[in-house]
């Protein structure tokens, strides 16, 4: 689960990490009275979306930039009445973009150098990992692989949590030195213990800046939270902003369905997480596009299935389905009487191929054979994938 940049500063705050004061605004009233109580002579007004390069992007109507630096409240007003509930299209979003619905209005700070800072949960070893480098506000991945040296990873063991020396090892590679080593422990401490706590799965300041008078500031923030474990945390989940997540996914959450849209035409339906993934392969090897990465898991019923059919069949971009089941847990009766369900209930008109096999199977199939609706059996997942990209193909 992704959160708004004023959101993760707002939290960054709480546990004690420096951040410049700013203020969430909907509507140009908010807007005006936001603008009103930041102090200093810039004015810093962003577009809260969830996707990154905001500063490079352009909104539909040609102008330019998710994010103005400006030096008076009067073009500080004019960059928020451009930018609100006007469309942002960056490298994130795609070319469709995303639509500003909220502005943060913070106040600007003078730079002296720029840093990337973040702590991210490393699935190998089952640690945090904090990355550090001294080329703050470019592009991570690209630092990577241009100058991999300037990146720094200390990883940081659940059993011991974040000691003084991860801190000064981060701080060194740096380059800093005295009070500003004291003021990054600090940063580094509050920014570790939110990571733990909230289970967040990644939080990120990218600037990490030091200003001319020596101070070290988190100057945006990105934040993403474990969804498996965002129940526990009634205050992250209240963070949640429905505007930015696709419709068909927020339907499927309901269903507890693990569904990702993307932007191909061939929906996939499978069991297991694994098996999506290789479906999906097979897929494009062919010369598919998948639409979807959706996984009902290995104890859907009836209802689940047939929730699951009419989110695929939502998306416009389907062309075709393929259902791909291996029943272990999931019998194949269930997924079939699932299917049959749906496509009473939704007009099929996309060419629909099923794959089954496992416990039930030929329950499943008779049941399919039997429902009077249109589709093509396959005999293997080869076979089907075969199948449905000849079929959307023409």
């Amino acid at each position: 689960m992704n959160i708004h940049e004023y959101q993760a500063k707002g939290l960054l705050a709480d546990y004690g990490v420096p951040v410049p004061s700013g203020y969430a605004a909907t509507t140009a009233e908010e807007v005006d009275s936001a603008i009103a109580k930041i102090e200093g002579d810039l004015i810093v007004v962003k577009a809260q979306i969830h996707a990154g390069g905001r500063g490079k992007g352009t909104f539909t109507d040609g102008y330019k930039g998710g994010v103005k630096v400006v030096k008076d409240a009067a073009a500080a007003k004019d960059a928020a009445a451009a930018m609100l509930n006007n469309t942002l299209v960056t490298a994130q979003t795609g070319p469709a973009g995303r639509k500003v619905q909220t502005l943060y209005i913070t106040e600007g700070c003078d730079i002296a150098h720029e840093y990337y800072l973040a702590i991210v949960l490393d699935r190998e070893t089952a640690q945090a990992v904090i990355i550090a480098s001294t080329e703050g506000g470019m592009d991570i991945e690209a630092v990577a692989e241009k100058t991999p040296e300037k990146i720094t990873r200390v990883p940081v063991s659940p059993s011991t949590g974040i000691r003084p020396h991860h801190c000064r090892e981060v701080a060194f590679s740096l380059g800093f030195a005295g009070d500003q080593v004291k003021q990054l422990s600090k940063i580094l401490v509050g920014v570790y213990k939110m990571f733990w706590e909230k289970n967040a799965m990644l939080v990120e300041i990218n600037p990490l800046i030091t200003t001319p008078e020596g101070e070290v500031v988190a100057l945006d923030a990105k934040v993403s939270f474990d969804g498996n474990a965002v129940f526990k945390h009634a205050d992250i989940l209240a963070l949640r902003d429905l505007n930015e997540e696709d419709p068909k996914e927020i339907e499927a959450s309901k269903y507890d369905l693990a569904y990702i849209a993307l932007d191909g035409n061939i929906a996939c339906m499978v069991n297991g997480a694994g098996l999506a993934m290789a479906t999906m392969d097979i897929i494009q090897s062919f010369g598919g596009s998948p639409a979807n990465f959706l996984d009902v898991g290995g104890g859907a019923n009836e209802e689940k299935v047939t929730a699951a059919f009419k989110i695929i069949l939502s998306d416009p971009n389907v062309k075709g389905i393929l259902v791909n089941i291996f029943g272990g847990i999931m019998k194949c009766d269930v997924i079939a009487r699932g299917v049959v369900a749906a496509a009473k209930n939704i007009d099929l008109n996309v060419p629909l191929v099923v794959r089954l096999e496992g416990t039930n199977v030929e329950a499943g199939k008779k049941i399919l054979s039997e429902s009077g609706i249109a589709l093509t059996p396959a005999d293997s997942l080869v076979h089907a994938a075969e199948l449905i990209v000849k079929q959307v193909n023409g």
